[in-house]
């Protein structure tokens, strides 16, 4: 009867092995995907874009200062939550790098001339979603580096 074969159509999913605190697989892999199209569409659109070469590499130097300044915010905000002493003026610099790097892609796309409206939307959603994927992947790797160590 219909009755007697729920349980196997409901059988329970064997859990996942981690240990406490550490981010599932699942949710380490959006982050690495994400950050993975992010930096490659990114770098893909640089690749075919019809600027000049040095319009180019501000645009990939800035890919690059963002994400090391998305990177160092995001440890010194979780070190000073966690306790760990940030001296200001570093925390200051972190702030300061990350806000630098989006406020240079702004205006770096509003004064292109030479590229259209879409293609200024193409690299800046790219930039942002390698940001917020940088820092995904790094509070995971910490995430993970803390497991490992508490067991």
């Amino acid at each position: 009867m219909l009755g007697e074969k729920d349980e196997d159509v409901f059988a329970k999913k064997p859990v996942e092995k981690r240990r406490l605190g550490e981010p599932t697989g699942a949710f380490k892999g959006a982050a690495w995907g994400a950050l993975l199209i992010g930096v490659t569409s990114y770098l893909i659109g640089l690749y075919n874009a019809t600027m000049e070469l040095n319009e180019k590499g501000y645009y990939i130097t800035l890919l690059i200062l963002g994400l090391y300044a998305a990177v160092s915010l995001q440890k010194a905000v979780r070190d000073r939550d966690e306790g760990i002493r940030v001296t200001n003026l570093y925390f200051g610099i972190s702030w300061f790098a990350l806000i630098a790097a989006l406020a240079l892609m702004a205006i770096g796309l509003f004064n292109a001339g030479s590229i259209t409206l879409s293609e200024k939307g193409f690299y800046g959603i790219s930039f942002v979603l390698s940001l917020f994927a940088v820092v995904t992947v790094q509070k995971n790797v910490r995430d993970t580096e803390e497991a490992n160590q508490d067991n």
